[in-house]
């Protein structure tokens, strides 16, 4: 699919942004859990009075329609997208990138969900329509503004936490011990402020 290089910056795994999706261990949780996707390719828009959220396209490979990426904000669908971005215009899915800790996760567990995919996939298509129904496609508000990238960051530090430190070590049966427990807590909460602080310059840029 060809796309206007004069109206568009065309990203994909190259990107700095998308890479930190594939490699970052962390962004598995969101990936897996949460159902949240970055699609393979994003259009970014060449005009600099709107925010970065506002300029992002993503284009459908099956029916050319270049969609707003607000479709996919956190007001809209940002989540439940388990098996690829909805086209709500040909009713096909918008192929994504995978994190490489979900894709060894996939395989180690493959045996287990394997046999469910298919039903599973066919259930999801069957919800997906009227997810579209009523988009707020208006630029929303920048979460990350003012003091506001503090609260994000530790809430994702929390939720991180949570899962890294205490679910997938019993999941894996490792021993969960007090000490890696208070070990844990100031990494986090750095890794919270700094992803904060990260998200307030690429949302915030125009």
């Amino acid at each position: 699919m060809e796309y206007d290089k004069s109206k568009y910056k065309v990203w994909s795994w190259k990107n700095a942004y998308m890479l930190h999706w594939i490699l970052n261990p962390g962004l598995a949780i969101n990936d897996l859990i949460l159902g949240q996707k970055v699609p393979k390719v994003i259009l970014i828009e060449n005009v600099s009075a709107k925010t970065l959220q506002a300029k992002i396209k993503v284009p459908c490979p099956h029916c050319k329609t270049i969609h707003s990426g607000l479709k996919w904000s956190t007001k809209n669908n940002a989540f439940k997208n388990w098996f690829g971005l909805y086209c709500d215009n040909c009713q096909k899915t918008i192929p994504c990138l995978t994190n490489f800790t979900s894709l060894l996760i996939l395989i180690l567990t493959s045996p287990i969900w394997i046999w469910f995919k298919s039903t599973l996939k066919k259930r999801w298509m069957k919800n997906q329509a009227k997810r579209y129904g009523n988009l707020n496609l208006i630029d929303i508000p920048n979460p990350f503004e003012s003091y506001g990238w503090i609260r994000q960051g530790l809430s994702w530090s929390f939720f991180m936490y949570v899962f890294m430190a205490l679910m997938f070590p019993l999941i894996f049966g490792e021993i969960v011990t007090l000490n890696k427990l208070l070990i844990g807590i100031p990494i986090w909460i750095l890794g919270g402020l700094g992803f904060g602080f990260t998200m307030r310059l690429i949302v915030g840029k125009s």
